[in-house]
C-alpha cells in the first residue's frame, strides 16, 4: 500500500505540471510564430522528433493566413500541425486539434469513406468532400485535397480543407438567380411574342379596313371576345349616321335588331363567340329610315400562327327581296296545295257524279229500249217496214245504241281517274299491233288503205296491256275513219327507243286540223267532223292512259294534208 503525499511533495509535482504546462503552451506558440524547427511527439514506440526546415518559415507564414484549412498528418493519421482557420472552422481550439486523431472529427457514416479517401492520400494525391464535426455537433461540408510531403526526412500528409457551405449557397443562389432569370427571359420573350402579335393584328386590322371599305356590303369587324372594332362605311351609310355621330349605342347592331329576330341572333353570335364556329344569321336590321330590311349576317375567325382567335371579320348582305320573293313563293305553293286539293275534291265529286249518272241513266235508257222492242212486236209488219216508219224506228235504235255507248264510255271515263300508278309490265308492242289490224281489218279492206308498221325497234313497252291496246286502236281508227275522200288512206306506225323511253307515233294523209282545234283535241266529247260516228271521248281517254303510266301525248296537224300523233312512253 502506497503512502499518501505529502503536502511538500503534492506542491512540488503541481509545479512540476505548471511547468510542463506553460513549455507547451510556449511550444505551440513557437511553432506558430516559426520561433522552433522541431516537434516531439510520444508515440507507442517512444517520442519522435519533428522538425521544420527553417526554408519553410515563409511557407508556415503563409499557410497562417489562409483563408482555408490547412493541416499535417502523420502515419497513424494523427494532426501534427493545423492552422488558425482549420480551427475556426470547426471551432475548437488549436491545442485541441494538434496532437488529436483526424478521425475523430470525421462522421461515423464516412468513417470508411476517409479511410479509402487516406489511403489515395499516402499513395499519391487524395481528393474528395466530407463533412466534418464542429465542437457544437454540425457537420459542416469541406472539400479535401491531400498530398504527401517529405518533412525532415519523414513522410507526412499535408491537407487542405475547403469549407463548401458558402460555396452551396452560392450555387444555390446562383441557380435561383438562373431560374429568376430564365423566368424573366420568358416573359421578355412572351411580352415581344404579344407585341408582335398585337403589331400583326393592328397591320391585319388596318389591311381588312382597306379591302372592306372597297366591298358593297355592309362589312365588320369584332375582337376575340366579340367587340365590334370596325364598321365599314356602308353601315353608316345604311343607319343614315356619321361615325361617332349619336349614341355610341344606337349605332350597335345590337339595338337595331327586330323584337322578334333579336334573342336568336344574339344566342347564335354568343355561341360562335364561344366555340370559335362560323357565325351565320338571317335577322332584320332597322336602318335610317326606320325600316326593317332583312339581312344575311356572316362571319368567320381570324386565327394566328398557334391557332388563337385575333378578331373576327363579318358581313351583312340585303336579302329583304330576296325574303319577300320567298315568302311570295310560300304562299302561291300553299295557294297550289289548297287548289290542288280542291281540284282532287272536284274530280272525286266528278267520278260520283260520273258514276251515278251513268248508272241512274242505264234503266231509263234500257226501258226506251224494251218499249222500242215492244212497240215493234205490236205494229204490223207492213207497217215496220213501210215509209216513213222503218226510217223512225231505225233513227230511234242507233240513238238508244249511241246512248248505251256514251254511258259504257263514261264508265271507263270514272274507271281512267282511278287507274293512276297503277303497276305496268313488259309488252310485246308487235303483238299487240297485229291484233288491233285484225279487229280493223274489215274497216282497211272496205277503205283500201295501206298501212305501213315499223316497231322492230322496239319489241316491248313498259304499260297495261290493255290501255296499250285502247291506245292502238284509238289512234288508228281514228286515222281511218277521218281519211281524205279525194286519196287513198296512208296510215304508217312506227316506234323507236328515245331518251330513257319510247317513242310510238302514228302518221296519216287524212282530213287534217287547224291549229284553234289542235288545242281542244284532248277534250272530252270533243268532235270536229260531224260526218263521222263517234262520241269525242275517246282521244279524252288516250291522253288519260298515257298520263297515268308517266308518259305523254303531242299532235301535229294540217288541215287537208294529215295529222301526226306522237306518245311518249316512259321506261
Amino acid at each position: 500500500m502506497s503512502k499518501p503525499l505529502l503536502p511538500v511533495n503534492l506542491a512540488r509535482e503541481n509545479e512540476a505540471l505548471r511547468n510542463q504546462l506553460e513549455e507547451a503552451q510556449e511550444l505551440i506558440h513557437a511553432i506558430r510564430s516559426g520561433a522552433v524547427d522541431a516537434l516531439a511527439v510520444q508515440g507507442s514506440e517512444g517520442p519522435r522528433i519533428f522538425t521544420l526546415q527553417g526554408a519553410d518559415q515563409g511557407y508556415r507564414t503563409l499557410i497562417e493566413q489562409m483563408n482555408e484549412g490547412a493541416l499535417l498528418l502523420s502515419e497513424d493519421a494523427t494532426v501534427l500541425y493545423c492552422n488558425a482557420c482549420l480551427a475556426g472552422l470547426l471551432g475548437l481550439a488549436m491545442g485541441e486539434i494538434m496532437g488529436s486523431t483526424f478521425e475523430s472529427f470525421v462522421p461515423l457514416a464516412f468513417r470508411d469513406y476517409w479511410t479509402e479517401l487516406l489511403r489515395q492520400g499516402w499513395e499519391g494525391k487524395g481528393k474528395g468532400e466530407l463533412p466534418l464535426k464542429t465542437r457544437a455537433g454540425a457537420l459542416v461540408p469541406f472539400s479535401v485535397s491531400m498530398n504527401v510531403l517529405s518533412f525532415n526526412e519523414t513522410p507526412t500528409l499535408a491537407m487542405i480543407v475547403t469549407d463548401l457551405s458558402a460555396q452551396r449557397e452560392i450555387t444555390a443562389i446562383r441557380a435561383q438567380v438562373e431560374e429568376q432569370n430564365a423566368l424573366l427571359d420568358r416573359q421578355s420573350e412572351e411580352l415581344k411574342r404579344e407585341e408582335a402579335a398585337r403589331l400583326a393584328g393592328e397591320r391585319a386590322a388596318a389591311e381588312a379596313s382597306r379591302l372592306l371599305e372597297g366591298i358593297s356590303q355592309i362589312a365588320w369587324t369584332a375582337s376575340a371576345d366579340g367587340e365590334n372594332t370596325y364598321r365599314n362605311r356602308r353601315w353608316y351609310d345604311y343607319i343614315g349616321q356619321e361615325p361617332g355621330e349619336g349614341l355610341a349605342v344606337d349605332r350597335s347592331w345590337r339595338a337595331r335588331l327586330h323584337p322578334d329576330d333579336a334573342v336568336a341572333a344574339q344566342e347564335r353570335w354568343e355561341h360562335s363567340l364561344r366555340t370559335g364556329e362560323p357565325f351565320e344569321v338571317e335577322c332584320r336590321i332597322r336602318n335610317g329610315a326606320g325600316e326593317h330590311r332583312w339581312m344575311l349576317g356572316r362571319a368567320l375567325p381570324s386565327r394566328n400562327e398557334q391557332g388563337e382567335i385575333m378578331q373576327w371579320v363579318g358581313t351583312y348582305t340585303d336579302i329583304h327581296e330576296h325574303k319577300l320573293a320567298l315568302e311570295r313563293i310560300d304562299q302561291a305553293q300553299r295557294q297550289l296545295r289548297e287548289n290542288n286539293a280542291q281540284l282532287m275534291r272536284v274530280n272525286v265529286d266528278l267520278d260520283n257524279f260520273i258514276y251515278t249518272a251513268s248508272h241512274d241513266l242505264k234503266a231509263p235508257i234500257s226501258n226506251i229500249e224494251g218499249l222500242l222492242d215492244a212497240l215493234l212486236l205490236e205494229l204490223p209488219r207492213e207497217t215496220v217496214q213501210s215509209e216513213p216508219v222503218r226510217p223512225i224506228l231505225d233513227l230511234m235504235q242507233d240513238s238508244v245504241n249511241r246512248f248505251k255507248r256514251t254511258i259504257e264510255q263514261l264508265t271507263d271515263v270514272s274507271k281512267l281517274q282511278k287507274e293512276h300508278g297503277l303497276p305496268t309490265e313488259p309488252v310485246h308492242l308487235a303483238e299487240v299491233v297485229r291484233n288491233v289490224r285484225l279487229d280493223l281489218d274489215p274497216l282497211i279492206q272496205s277503205t283500201g288503205a295501206q298501212l305501213l308498221v315499223d316497231v322492230d325497234a322496239v319489241p316491248t313497252v313498259l304499260f297495261s296491256e290493255k290501255n296499250l291496246r285502247s291506245v292502238i286502236f284509238n289512234l288508228l281508227s281514228n286515222a281511218l275513219k277521218y281519211r281524205a275522200p279525194d286519196r287513198v288512206p296512208r296510215v304508217r306506225l312506227q316506234a323507236r327507243p328515245q331518251d330513257a323511253g319510247v317513242l310510238l307515233e302514228v302518221e296519216d294523209n287524212g282530213l287534217g286540223l287547224d291549229a284553234a282545234s289542235e288545242q281542244k283535241l284532248f277534250g272530252m266529247f270533243q268532235r270536229f267532223h260531224d260526218h263521222v260516228e263517234g262520241s269525242g271521248i275517246g282521244l279524252y281517254m288516250v291522253k288519260k292512259m298515257v298520263e297515268n303510266a308517266g308518259g305523254r301525248i303531242a299532235v301535229r296537224s294540217e288541215l287537208g294534208r294529215g295529222t301526226t300523233f306522237s306518245v311518249y312512253f316512259s321506261r
